[in-house]
Formats: C-alpha cells, sequence, structure tokens
C-alpha cells in the first residue's frame, strides 16, 4: 500500500463546496445547531479561504471545543420552514510525508514511549458509546497488534483487513448503528469502518481519533489514462488517525485501503462521529425533517 506523493513538491488546490438541506413539513419554531465545518491549518493543509452561507440569513458565534475543533454555535428563534447551510472552502494540500523511524518501532516499544504522554493520550483511549470493545476486536487486536510487530505492518495490516472483510454499502446504517452490529453484518459506510477500527486499536493500546473530512470527488486521469473515483468521496468522509512516537498523527483510510495523502482533507476530530460531526443540534416542531447532504471537492489549477 503506497503513499501518494507528487514529484517535484507540488502541491493540490480544492475548492470545497458542502451544502446541507433541512426541510421541515411543518414550519419549525426554534433550531439550535453545533457547525463543525471550519476546515483548519495544518502541516500538510493549508485553507486560504473558508465562508458560511446560511439561508434564512442567521448570525453564528465561534468557539474552540475540547478536541480543538472550531466550531459555529447557529441560533434561529423563529418560524422557519427550510434551513440550508453552505460551506464553501478553498484549501491546499501538500504530498504526505510519515515518520518513518516512528514507524519502525514495534507495537510494544511503541505503547511504551506513548506512556509517558498520558495526560495527552488518555481520551483516545477509551471506548465510548459508540466505539465499545468487544470479543471481536480482541481478536483482531491480538491478530494484528501483537506487540512485536512493526507500526507500518500493523497499522496496514488493519487497514486493509477492514477493507477486504466490510462491505462498503450506503443506506444500510444510519448515524446511531451500534459498532457491534458492524462486526455481525459485516456491511457499512466509512462512518463504521472507522469505529471498527478504533475499537481495534484503542484495544491494543494505540491512542486513535476519528476524523471527518472530504476526498476529492473526482481525480484527473493518471499517466495512464485512468482515474478511479475514492469510495465516499460524494459526501463527508471518515477515517482514523493513530498518535505515534514522536507525537504524530497518521492517518489511514480503511474504506479505501491507503494511507491519508493530498486527496484528503481534514474538517474535524473527536473520539467518535458523534463528537466530529459537521452538524449536530436541536429544532423545536411537530412536523416531519428531511436533509439533503451534497458535497463536491474539485481540484483546480494555480
Amino acid at each position: 500500500m503506497g503513499v501518494s506523493v507528487l514529484p517535484d513538491g507540488r502541491v493540490m488546490l480544492f475548492r470545497v463546496t458542502h451544502i446541507t438541506d433541512y426541510r421541515y413539513a411543518e414550519p419549525v419554531a426554534e433550531a439550535y445547531l453545533e457547525l463543525r465545518l471550519t476546515p483548519p491549518n495544518r502541516e500538510m493543509q493549508n485553507v486560504r479561504e473558508h465562508r458560511l452561507m446560511i439561508e434564512p440569513a442567521s448570525r453564528t458565534s465561534g468557539y474552540c471545543d475540547y478536541f480543538g475543533n472550531e466550531v459555529s454555535f447557529l441560533s434561529l428563534p423563529y418560524r422557519h420552514k427550510r434551513l440550508v447551510i453552505r460551506s464553501e472552502a478553498l484549501i491546499k494540500t501538500l504530498p504526505a510525508a510519515l515518520p518513518e523511524k516512528s514507524l519502525d518501532l514495534t507495537i510494544q516499544e511503541s505503547r511504551q514511549i506513548l506512556t509517558g504522554s498520558l495526560s495527552v493520550v488518555f481520551d483516545y483511549l477509551q471506548p465510548t458509546d459508540m466505539v465499545k470493545i468487544g470479543r471481536e476486536s480482541v481478536q483482531w487486536a491480538k491478530r494484528y497488534l501483537n506487540g512485536r510487530t512493526t507500526l507500518r505492518e500493523g497499522l496496514e495490516a488493519l487497514n486493509k483487513a477492514i477493507y477486504e472483510s466490510f462491505q462498503y454499502k450506503k443506506g444500510t446504517t444510519n448515524f446511531s448503528t451500534e459498532v457491534k452490529s458492524i462486526w455481525r453484518d459485516r456491511i457499512g459506510v466509512c462512518q463504521d469502518f472507522a469505529h471498527v477500527m478504533l475499537s481495534v486499536l484503542r484495544t491494543a493500546g494505540l491512542p486513535a481519533r476519528y476524523v471527518c473530512g472530504y476526498i476529492e470527488t473526482s481525480p484527473v486521469k493518471g499517466p495512464n489514462g485512468e482515474s478511479k473515483r475514492l469510495i465516499g468521496s460524494v459526501a463527508t468522509h471518515a477515517w482514523v488517525e493513530v498518535l505515534v512516537p514522536g507525537q504524530h498523527w497518521v492517518a489511514l483510510d480503511p474504506t479505501n485501503n491507503r494511507w491519508c495523502g493530498d486527496q484528503h482533507i481534514c474538517v474535524s476530530f473527536g473520539r467518535d462521529a458523534s463528537e466530529a460531526a459537521p452538524i449536530r443540534g436541536t429544532f423545536k416542531g411537530t412536523g416531519h425533517q428531511t436533509m439533503k447532504v451534497q458535497v463536491r471537492v474539485t481540484r483546480l489549477n494555480e
């Protein structure tokens, strides 16, 4: 499994459009939402522009949450029948660079080193309501992440095993589906595969977090004319980051069986999908709600 690296250190520039459209059968009286839609600046990701557009027009207030996400709080204290949230960004990504020396350490060595940073890693070692530890995660941790295995070998083997053992099928699960159901049915979407991977990593004593973001929608053709769209590219995507010695976060995408690279754009982080959700909140009303989401990540020429 290779790492996507462009020649001569070239960067990619993406235009990201993320539209969430809520419609209500009957007007709702109030709505209160937390928006985690602001991509962060990181070593391999530079946000040149970002703006939120809300209809009906509304002001937001901002704060930084426990996991470092920039949150926009939206309050609509009046009646409305439709709410559209549009997030647009211009983002530059750089080729992936993995910490080779850290990945060459064995998993046992890594656990010992990371013990010294317990205050930093503690939260990312704990089970949550959405990422519970069970018999299957214990078995997989023993199989793929035993102490003598190097980090690189173990992470790549686990990533590949999830990709090959679980079937991706849109609509088979929902936001609240428990990880035990995914282990049983072996079918789901990117959120579910990330939760499975987190359960195994934490069982093995490796701190890991859930990442919500985007991947390139329509990759340009390669030198041989091939152009393969990544799975999950027409909606928000999810993958996993693992903390390795040296305080480096390395990212893997089990849905696509690859290290995350310049086609991945991070937006929010948490211990599971509920904490990194792009939009969450409540509304006051008696009618039925429908939601449509559109995501487009287009590569531009600088």
